[in-house]
């Protein structure tokens, strides 16, 4: 097959290995894009996708990892966002639901499946009524689409679900449906996709400056935290979809912006899934909120706090305090009580809000916004994880008066992401699957459930190496081979990349991906070339990362937990501030 049908085939696949990596570098200096888009969460991602897919030329950079910041630390969630419906915001849970519905059926039924959670009364005569009338809204809204509606049950019902819960914690429940997906796949994904539609997608890419022509931005000046080269990329229009790091961004291109970002902490911690005997997830109010638990896997996700964060913005830390309200407040419902002993994983994200009258954080707006803050260059901040691609249309709409000619309009809602296609066929066939490749058919539903259709790629990588087919040491519900697909065809470029994103084993497993650590790394030598001195040095950055996090997080306050985490070095050594 000739070179230049292999890149075509490899850019039809969205794949981001190497080789791929260095021909876009070269293509961000040598073409003029129509738009730039700087951050690779899940906004960016969806932005680069919806640019890409109405026929405009893009690139997409993120200064470390796609999915690095928020995109990997939520509550893994694609929800209407029930509580919204107390505080009057119909249009953001109309919206939600909408979005949700499309992932389940249309864009991405791989990633994204339903979850069933209970909801304890605790009140009677008033509770029950009340909290059906906000589920029926829901439902009708959109949320009975595809999943069923709510189910209300008596006390004796609800334990029977829930065993777990304390029998005086409730006097019924009612059971509704939401989805959830694993984020930092899905944003790997969306990225991934589009790079199939012609994006160029740059991981390891610092914005250090931005190009002007009068009064305008004509694109960014950027960095390879990799090999400290650098290169002008030129452009009509420039988005920033950074998050947390907005105003950093802002201030960098020499501007004002038209709305301020607070970031607020979430905490979530993760524990074995038989210290919580249960059919489905719940859903607690707490004084300030709602806590979930979240089934996920063979493990809960059990989160989130929602507290000011105005310190590290790249690594959040969790403190003893964070944890300790979470395990007091799931601790009230459940006969059991849960330890920090029982904590395999833990992890903290910034939610960018949009700075509000209220100075509580659990009230500023979940809404997004959108700004032209100067000719050439848009922002957009906000929203939630849910509403990715209603934002990312939103931010491409607003760069058209700088785009040459006119611009398609978004069709996002109609491109399923890489792998959706054929799943649904492949999920009937897993059995024929498991017995061609000589592995267990819950090991090839799993796998469906990771990469969809992509499957055939990432068992293809153990065509000349059986060996791949074994499950990683220390961490056995992943494959090897997803380790090097990994690094093959997913942009993973250090072993931070592959054990905390591409895979969850940082937050799945006790050891926190130390004990699989070297034999990770190998694998990914194996793809990227690395040398012993280069396997030897992630490994002892991946293993002090550990360390700095598990010691913050026996601190009390923001200030020491974040002292500790930032005392680890930074795998991509060469990143300079400010980051974005």
């Amino acid at each position: 097959m000739s070179k230049d049908k292999t890149e075509a085939g490899n850019r039809l696949e969205g794949t981001l290995g190497p080789t791929e990596r260095a021909e876009n570098w070269k293509r961000l200096g040598s073409q003029e894009f129509d738009v730039v888009v700087i951050g690779g969460g899940v906004t960016g991602a969806g932005a680069a996708l919806d640019a890409a897919t109405r026929g405009l030329r893009v690139a997409l950079v993120e200064a470390r990892d796609l999915a690095a910041g928020t995109s990997s630390r939520s509550s893994k969630l694609f929800h209407g966002g029930l509580r919204y419906l107390e505080q009057l915001e119909f249009s953001l849970v109309r919206e939600a639901l909408r979005e949700r519905e499309l992932m389940l059926t249309r864009i991405a039924p791989h990633l994204v499946k339903p979850v069933p959670f209970l909801y304890p009364l605790t009140r009677r005569f008033w509770e029950r009524p009340y909290t059906a009338a906000g589920l029926l809204m829901y439902d009708t809204m959109g949320g009975a689409r595809s999943v069923p509606g709510q189910k209300h049950l008596s006390r004796a019902g609800a334990l029977r679900m829930v065993p777990a819960l304390k029998r005086n914690a409730m006097i019924g429940g009612i059971r509704y449906y939401d989805a959830q997906a694993d984020d930092a796949r899905h944003t790997m994904t969306v990225a991934r996709t589009a790079a199939r539609y012609g994006a160029v997608v740059m991981t390891s890419t610092q914005v250090t400056g931005f190009l002007r022509e009068a009064d305008r931005i004509a694109g960014v000046k950027v960095r390879d935290v990799e090999t400290s080269e650098e290169v002008e990329i030129r452009a009509h229009a420039v988005i920033n979809a950074t998050g947390v790091w907005t105003d950093e961004l802002q201030k960098l291109s020499g501007g004002r912006g038209r709305f301020r970002v607070r970031a607020s902490k979430g905490v979530h911690i993760v524990v074995p899934r038989d210290r919580i005997v249960a059919e489905t997830g719940m859903i607690l109010r707490t004084e300030k909120s709602v806590l979930f638990v979240i089934p996920w896997g063979n493990h809960w996700i059990i989160g989130t706090t929602d507290t000011d964060w105005h310190l590290d913005l790249a690594h959040p830390s969790a403190t003893k305090a964070d944890i300790d309200y979470l395990l007091e407040h799931v601790n009230t419902v459940l006969a059991t009580p849960l330890t920090h002993d029982d904590i395999e994983g833990v992890y903290a994200g910034l939610r960018p809000l949009l700075a509000g009258e209220s100075e509580e954080s659990s009230k500023l707006s979940r809404e997004h916004a959108v700004a032209r803050v100067a000719p050439g260059l848009v922002a957009i901040a906000g929203g939630k994880y849910t509403t990715y691609r209603v934002m990312a249309a939103d931010a491409v709409d607003a760069v058209s008066p700088d785009i040459p000619g006119r611009m398609a309009s978004s069709i996002t809602d109609q491109v399923p992401l890489l792998g959706a296609d054929g799943y649904h066929a492949l999920v009937n066939q897993a059995d024929q699957l498991a017995g061609a490749h000589g592995l267990h058919p819950y090991r090839i539903r799993h796998l469906l459930d990771r990469y969809g259709s992509e499957i055939h790629a990432v068992l293809a990588t153990a065509d000349d190496n059986a060996e791949l087919l074994k499950p990683v040491p220390a961490a056995p519900n992943y494959l090897q081979s997803e380790i090097v697909y990994a690094c093959s065809h997913e942009g993973a470029l250090h072993l931070e990349d592959v054990l905390t994103r591409r895979t969850r084993i940082s937050i799945e497993y006790p050891h926190r991906g130390v004990d699989c650590a070297d034999a990770v790394a190998r694998l990914m030598g194996g793809v990227l070339g690395w040398d012993e001195d280069t396997i030897t040095r992630e490994v002892a950055v991946y293993t002090q990362r550990v360390e700095a996090e598990r010691a913050s997080q026996t601190e009390p306050s923001d200030q020491a937990a974040d002292a500790k985490r930032s005392a680890a070095p930074e795998a991509r050594t060469s990143l300079v501030e400010p980051v974005v």
